[in-house]
């Protein structure tokens, strides 16, 4: 509970009635169906199923506000193209349920503060302005003139551009977040940190560094030809169920799949598709063919023996395992790569990773005999401080085989919320590309910033030291998906002014700055109608397709501004007199997709193409097999993690419970790993909890010790479960506040989530 009775940054650290019981053995299923029913039940009205499910990720529907998996070019289901965690989304948005000025009228800020995450998420959908002052113990409405006119005097009045820092979430629409960075860097800096800071740039400086772009190299339709398909570090049945389907057709289709993950998880295990009446009444489709339980953060051992024993076995049979042709002709680095393989021992690398040679052995005999080889990865891979040099050693198999830009085959990082990747794509990046400089300077008559600016690690950091005074976001709950919660709370709260642009309340508008505005946005369920009529918006998906997205729900409340509106009118505040034409994007998005024709490389014939139902690929070099500007991929030489552990400590991952999606809380249940009623659980090999004269059920407190500075999460029940010994895994965001924020993966800074030390205790703090 907080202190003081000031707000409290945390998760409320209480005793949870957890029940542990037997994990789910396969995914989806009638329990999917039912859990969408109760979610759908409680949230939703019967006009706002019938209006937004049906429509969902259907040619010119709505885009699921959840993950960013690609939708079928061909006919869709007329049952609707989502999953259960879609259903949850949208029944979050669409809720009848209202948090309006009554509401924050009767709770206090250190009220709310001091409520879950999941019951802060359950209040509804914000419906006004919000404000408050220094000073004030609740929060208050405001018109909309008014926090417009006090937040551009706000920025104004900075002595420095840089003091102020403008974070996106990954749900924003190609539109407003071409307009976001166009008001950013018109303002005068690029501290535009975002949430792929915190998840795929490793991916994003690894691809860019071997293949000439950071994003996947395959479609969709490569998992139907694919031969092998290997998830590392990925649970697609919670994070990206509608990924099953892809998976369950590379099975009919003969292909072989390689599961890696620390945790035995239940969606790569068994899939029973419930819009198919077969797969219910069946045993449904087993997913996995070989499953390696390797140790937390031993991916790059792991990845670097299979390397190692590719190689003797191209070396015993010369050209029947790597494609030399493809090596010759299109890579650069083979040689360096072959003689640092030479420094490594197999049954080192094995003993390392925690696996026997049998089994890694199938994984590289599948490799060896397969042509089109697609290698999925997610979180599990990204946030280590070796996370950029794992996935280096991805694309150094890829290459061996020569199966990056072929069909069937490539590098497939699966993103996490809808936009994410169309963000980067039209220009929300701390760094400003050349191409984007030298255009905004040429179309709009200003001179850009070129010095980069704040990315999420460095946006907490210049917080915390004074140096930033104004937060304003795009989306997101900033507080509780960045490291380091405690230390992130004590920046914002340093700062003079905070803004979010938000659906809902979160934790994050409870830790704030000396003053602090919510301003209330369009969901993507909702009409967004402008001056000249309805308006859509844009999206871009894990491979690269952008397509249209509509509401079909009147707005919740009249008071509501779309997200390009709202950057569009506060820049006419900032901005008074200029070259640019805010008032012409409000009117019509065409507007927005013509200015980003014109900035942007790929989108050529934008308002035309982005018509067409199924949308249009951007180009992608390494999937047409062009590579770097010479027209060759890169081998590299990469390093292993390093963990020295004292005998009391453990490596712990987060990870996410099926009942939540990034930072909201859809409920306090995850049947895929036999957890009811709560979320403060340690997930624990047994043979550790009986080490540390623990049981199930015991009550745990963790801490973590970097740099000299002790970080604890208290009140955690013990769960036995299939994990290697010396590792634990715990849900986020209730254990960030054990993750530094100065530790990050080299290249990247995505902070190192999935790979923290920690020591565990038998809890004191029983409440």
């Amino acid at each position: 509970m907080s202190k003081n009775n000031t707000p409290n940054p945390l998760t409320p650290e209480v005793k949870e009635d957890v029940r542990i019981t037997t994990p789910n053995t396969t995914a989806a299923g009638i329990k999917a169906l039912t859990s969408s029913l109760h979610h759908m039940r409680n949230e939703m009205s019967a006009t706002s199923c019938s209006k937004t499910l049906f429509s969902l990720n259907q040619k010119g529907g709505i885009d699921c506000p959840g993950c960013a998996w690609p939708d079928p070019d061909g006919d869709r289901s007329s049952l609707g193209e989502y999953c259960e965690n879609g259903v949850k989304a949208i029944a979050e948005e669409t809720t009848e349920k209202k948090a309006d000025p009554v509401f924050f009228a009767k709770h206090s800020i250190v009220e709310l503060s001091n409520w879950t995450d999941y019951e802060i998420g359950k209040s509804g959908r914000i419906t006004h302005p919000m404000i408050v002052r220094p000073g004030d113990t609740h929060y208050s409405p405001i018109k909309w003139e008014e926090a417009f006119e006090l937040i551009a005097n706000q920025l104004k009045g900075l002595s420095s551009p840089n003091e102020a820092i403008f974070y996106t979430s990954g749900r924003t629409s190609n539109e407003a977040a071409f307009l976001y960075q166009l008001m950013v860097r018109r303002f005068g800096t690029n501290n535009l940190p975002d949430c792929s800071n915190m998840c795929h740039e490793s991916s994003g400086v690894a691809l860019s560094n071997t293949v000439g772009i950071g994003k996947g190299s395959v479609k969709l339709e490569d998992f139907y030809i694919t031969e092998l398909v290997i998830v590392v570090g990925q649970n697609p049945g919670t994070n990206h169920p509608r990924m099953l389907t892809a998976l369950s057709k590379s099975k009919k289709n003969n292909a072989k799949i390689i599961s890696i993950n620390p945790l035995t998880e239940t969606g790569l295990l068994k899939f029973k598709h419930p819009q198919k009446p077969a797969h219910l009444l069946g045993g449904g489709v087993k997913l996995t063919d070989l499953y390696l339980n390797l140790k937390i953060n031993t991916d790059a051992a792991l990845l670097k023996c299979m390397l190692k024993m590719l190689v003797e076995k191209e070396n015993a049979a010369p050209g029947t395992v790597f494609d030399q042709s493809f090596i010759q002709n299109k890579t650069n680095g083979y040689t360096e790569l072959i003689e640092d393989l030479k420094g490594y021992q197999v049954d080192d690398l094995l003993q390392k990773c925690g696996l026997q040679r049998s089994e890694v052995q199938q994984a590289v005999d599948w490799i060896a005999q397969s042509k089109k080889i697609i290698i999925c990865w997610a979180m599990g891979i990204t946030q280590h401080a070796n996370s950029v040099d794992i996935i280096q050693e991805i694309v150094n198999i890829l290459l061996l085989k020569g199966s990056i830009g072929i069909p069937g085959g490539g590098t497939c990082p699966v993103r996490g919320h809808s936009n994410v990747q169309g963000d980067r794509t039209v220009g929300i990046w701390e760094k400003i590309t050349e191409s984007l400089y030298n255009n905004l300077k040429k179309n709009y008559k200003f001179e850009p910033p070129k010095e980069e600016g704040y990315n999420v690690v460095r946006a907490i950091e210049a917080m915390s030291e004074g140096q930033a005074k104004v937060f304003f976001a795009m989306g997101g709950n900033f507080l509780s998906a960045t490291p380091d919660t405690n230390y992130t709370a004590k920046g914002l709260q340093a700062c003079d002014l905070t803004v979010q642009i938000s659906t809902k309340p979160n934790r994050g508008h409870f830790i704030h700055g000396k003053t602090a505005i919510i301003l209330p946005c369009l969901g993507r369920t909702e009409i967004d109608v402008q001056k000249e009529g309805a308006q859509f918006v844009s999206v871009e998906n894990s491979m690269g397709i952008v397509h249209s997205s509509q509401g079909t729900l009147a707005p919740k409340s009249e008071h509501l501004k779309s997200e390009p509106a709202i950057v569009a009118e506060l820049s006419k505040k900032l901005f008074q007199e200029d070259n640019i034409e805010w008032h012409k994007f409000i009117s019509n998005y065409d507007n927005i997709r013509e200015a980003i024709e014109k900035n942007i490389a790929g989108f050529d014939n934008y308002n035309k193409r982005v018509r067409n139902p199924e949308g249009f690929y951007l180009p992608n070099v390494a999937r047409e097999g062009k590579f770097k500007e010479d027209g060759k991929a890169k081998f590299t030489v990469n390093n292993l993690s390093v963990h020295e552990l004292a005998a009391d400590e453990y490596l712990m991952m987060t990870v996410r419970s099926h009942d939540q999606y990034n930072t909201t809380i859809y409920g306090l249940n995850d049947r895929y790993r036999g957890i009811e009623n709560g979320r403060r659980v340690l997930f624990m090999n047994q043979k550790d909890i009986e080490k540390d004269g623990l049981k199930k059920g015991d009550y745990v407190d963790l801490q973590s010790n970097y740099d000299g500075v002790a970080r604890i999460a208290k009140l955690f029940k013990v769960v036995p479960f299939d994990i290697p010994r010396g590792n634990l895994a715990t849900y986020f965001p209730e254990t960030n506040v054990l993750v530094p924020y100065n530790k990050f993966a080299r290249k990247s800074e995505t902070p190192i989530s999935k790979s923290i030390v920690v020591k565990v205790s038998r809890s004191e703090h029983l409440v």
